[in-house]
């Protein structure tokens, strides 16, 4: 039985890495749309997008830290 938990070890490990960079990605091209689409809206090409690409990249980062802080590590 020794084996079966490595490999719950390890798929646990791979799904929060997994979980860790859908995160960064996901929120990174939220923040990128919501960007766009405001400097469309605005029309104040290329501000918001960059400040909101920058946000996005925060939360990304922020939601990473909470996995690892979920995860234990």
């Amino acid at each position: 039985m020794p084996e079966d938990n490595r490999d719950r070890g390890f798929f646990k490990g791979l799904a929060m890495l997994a979980s860790m960079g859908i995160a960064m990605v996901v929120s990174t091209f939220i923040g990128l749309i919501i960007g766009i689409y405001l400097d469309k809206y605005f029309d104040t090409k290329p501000w918001l997008t960059i400040i909101f690409l920058i946000f996005g990249i925060a939360a990304g980062f922020k939601n990473i830290y909470g996995l690892t802080r979920k995860y234990g590590l």
